[in-house]
């Protein structure tokens, strides 16, 4: 029997494809990015691995064809990189550079599974290529919630990543094939190393705040960057199906509840997946950003005003549909300002 995945969102087979954990592209100091010179009715990346925007009679991406004169970047995780739209003109850089804030060509600038930490650096080791940077909008904050359950030695300094239990046990492996036994009293000591003890997942409070403080420690990595570049920097937190609203359309409903059959959603993340733990996030990104002077925008309670019960907006809780990029490229041109 078809799943209701493959029949409503047939498009999400070929990011499995795009995705498959046997194609991982490590890559120095970003541990991950996109396959590059990937082909697809669905979704196309460019030399570097971005995915290619679509203006009206243009095309443009970061390490392919680029506009002579200023841009915009759409920065973030995969649902700005836009995982769920039928085609890459469907995203919502390519919406904004279509329809919404067609005025300035916009660079899909999103790396797919990133924290903060990852999508900072993608902008630092990717700037040079850039012509005159008009605006940056990053829309994200979901991930570094997400990854605030591991625990303190897997996040490190710089927040954890995604997979990062199989980079921590691949390296202690590599450590033990180079380890020499050491002498001890004129005989060989066998050396072990025990793997730290299964820490608790912290209280929620603390992982809010926590994410907030990282979100906001690299937004002004991003201010002070733009900054000398004189960008107009924004962000975006990122809508979640279950902080938008409460009632979902039919197909989202069919969707979720396979999903839910087959994953473990609601043990890792259902405390931060209510409206009231999305609203406490709100409130402590927005305060971070205003003690920093960082434009803060929540679209969540905006997407929840401006869509029926009917509007099928999510292809999973994190992801759009096409209809979905479309709401949510058009609410952000008029909330930014952007034109």
């Amino acid at each position: 029997m078809k799943s209701q995945r493959a029949a409503l969102t047939p498009q999400m087979l070929r990011y499995d494809d795009f995705d498959h954990r046997s194609e991982t592209r490590w890559l120095p100091y970003l541990m991950y990015f996109h396959r590059v010179g990937y082909r697809s009715e669905v979704i196309n990346t460019d030399a570097l691995g971005f995915r290619i925007s679509h203006g009206a009679g243009a095309r443009a991406s970061a390490g392919g064809d680029l506009p002579r004169g200023p841009v915009r970047l759409f920065a973030g995780s995969s649902t700005a990189f836009g995982i769920g739209s039928t085609t890459d003109a469907a995203t919502i850089p390519s919406r904004l550079w279509t329809e919404y804030a067609p005025s300035v060509p916009w660079l899909n600038f999103a790396g797919r599974s990133y924290n903060s930490t990852q999508e900072l650096s993608l902008f630092l080791l990717y700037r040079h290529l850039l012509p005159e940077i008009e605006e940056i909008v990053v829309f994200s904050g979901l991930n570094n919630l997400a990854l605030a359950r591991l625990p303190e030695w897997q996040r490190g300094d710089h927040g954890g990543f995604f997979n990062c239990g199989e980079y921590f046990e691949q390296m202690e492996e590599l450590r033990a094939r180079h380890r020499k036994t050491p002498v001890v009293f004129g005989r060989r000591a066998e050396r072990r190393t025990a793997p730290p003890e299964e820490a608790p997942v912290p209280p929620l409070a603390d992982r809010i705040s926590y994410a907030a403080d990282l979100t906001v420690r690299h937004l002004e990595g991003w201010r002070l960057l733009a900054g000398q570049t004189g960008a107009r920097l924004s962000f975006v937190m990122q809508p979640l199906a279950t902080w938008v609203r409460e009632e979902h359309a039919p197909q989202e409903r069919l969707l979720f509840g396979e999903l839910d059959e087959k994953s473990n959603f609601w043990s890792l993340y259902g405390d931060i997946a209510t409206k009231e733990a999305g609203r406490a996030y709100a409130e402590a990104l927005r305060d971070a950003c205003e003690k920093k002077k960082i434009d803060f925008f929540d679209i969540n309670p905006v997407l929840s005003e401006a869509v029926r019960e009917q509007d099928w907006l999510f292809v999973d809780r994190a992801h759009f549909t096409d209809e979905g990029h479309d709401i949510v490229s058009r609410i952000l041109a008029d909330s930014l300002g952007l034109t």
